[in-house]
């Protein structure tokens, strides 16, 4: 007999640790766990969804005849929840949960339950800090010296001790209420124990502690590894972000150097181009996006271009051939620029006759394509092995590239000195990136 309620025990630990484990698979799951502070419609929300996989246990129990007593984590559901959501998650769910036993008649379960829901919610707001419930452990510091002051690792101390007793406290509830009440009021393991052994008590309220902190310890690694995800992507925007900052100045020096050129020479034309540069800074400054459409990609290099025609006249020309369905395609911002002014400042520049800049897009084997070339005067063989090292514009492009792709991308150059430079890109389609809410 005792063998089989040992099986019992260690059965509800496996079942605590499966449902965790399912839990935390999903997304709503996932963004609840995340929230240190929520509105009463999100506690009340939390109460719910685990009023119902705890309430679920119960009610299988029940319906088999108590034959599947290992699946009914009513109890430390509503714990659970009192610890996760505070006094009214706690308390809402312990009266829910309760329901199915209420209806078979174990008519202490619902006070038992909402009063355990609250001391769950109590426990939370002993919490020194927001995330001192995800640390706990049943093994914990017995060093004397962590009772004594008051600095934060000593405060954590005494509280996950107190998080201990608060566990055996609420065992010791439920035991108190198997001995005052019959079995047909209140489903309890206390009442297998007819013999009163001491160690089947303390096995019970052990496996109530490990209950409880399993799926704490579950939802912790999630919680960890959801937040090591968001700092990831923090660091690849503000590296994204850097990257950018060392185009824009760039583009903006030589701007103002050409309108600074105009200024005496040619007023009309210097007050066109500051108009341009009006508008293409007035697009950069709206900008929060690193993703944008090839198609605005495109109108930015046009407007760039007509900046940068104005001061070459005739010797700068422009083409594209772009196919109508790749201007849908979402490419990271400022992609083309940087490529473009490595063409005229080092291509078409030292040219005398000027040059021509092409721009093509297509659609290959699911990736898009895109090619800018120019027929200026080239770059050399060994100059060209060390321009993703020592080159701005290219070096800025292919790590935004790797930033955002990986190895999933391709960034190739080739060049010949008195024919001009062709530099290709391919990368695989990507969705826009989520409106930002202000």
């Amino acid at each position: 007999m005792v063998e089989q309620l040992l099986v019992i025990l260690l059965i509800k630990l496996a079942v605590a640790a499966s449902l965790a484990s399912i839990l935390a698979r999903s997304s709503k799951i996932k963004r609840m766990l995340m929230r240190e502070e929520r509105t009463l419609i999100q506690r009340l929300q939390l109460a719910l969804g685990f009023s119902a996989i705890f309430g679920a246990g119960a009610a299988v129990r029940i319906l088999t005849g108590n034959s599947y007593q290992a699946v009914d984590l009513a109890f430390e559901g509503s714990l659970l929840a009192g610890i996760l959501g505070g006094y009214v998650t706690g308390l809402v769910c312990g009266v829910l949960t309760s329901v199915p036993g209420m209806l078979h008649g174990e008519f202490v379960g619902m006070p038992l339950f909402a009063g355990v829901g609250v001391l769950g919610g109590v426990l939370r707001d002993l919490a020194p800090a927001t995330d001192a419930i995800w640390s706990f452990s049943p093994l914990l510091e017995v060093s004397p010296r962590k009772w004594i002051g008051r600095s934060e690792s000593q405060l954590r101390a005494l509280y996950h001790w107190a998080f201990l007793g608060t566990i055996v406290m609420a065992e010791g509830l439920r035991w108190s209420a198997s001995q005052l009440f019959e079995p047909r009021f209140l489903f309890t393991l206390h009442h297998a124990n007819t013999r009163g052994e001491p160690l089947w008590t303390i096995a019970v309220v052990a496996d109530t502690l490990f209950a409880v902190t399993i799926p704490l310890k579950v939802w912790n690694n999630t919680r960890n590894e959801m937040k090591l995800e968001a700092q990831q992507r923090l660091l690849v925007e503000a590296r994204l972000e850097a990257l950018r900052s060392q185009i824009n100045p760039h583009f903006l020096f030589n701007t103002l150097n050409s309108v600074a050129s105009l200024i005496r020479t040619n007023p009309e034309q210097a007050r066109a181009m500051v108009y341009r540069l009006s508008n293409i800074l007035r697009r950069l400054l709206r900008r929060h996006d690193h993703l944008n459409a090839l198609r605005e990609e495109l109108s930015f290099i046009e407007d760039y271009l007509t900046i940068e025609m104005v001061r070459f006249g005739s010797k700068l020309r422009f083409e594209k051939d772009i196919a109508p369905e790749t201007l849908e395609w979402m490419v990271p911002s400022m992609l083309l620029q940087p490529i473009v002014e490595n063409s005229i400042r080092h291509g078409i520049s030292p040219k005398v006759e000027g040059g021509v800049i092409r721009i093509r897009s297509s659609v290959v084997d699911g990736k898009l394509r895109i090619l800018v070339e120019d027929d200026g005067v080239g770059i050399t063989e060994a100059k060209l092995a060390t321009l993703f090292e020592h080159g701005i514009g290219v070096s800025n492009v292919d790590q935004r590239l790797r930033l955002f792709f990986g190895n999933r991308y391709r960034l190739w150059m080739d060049s010949k000195p008195g024919e001009g430079t062709r530099t290709e890109i391919e990368i695989p389609e990507v969705q826009p990136e989520p409106s930002a809410v202000s």
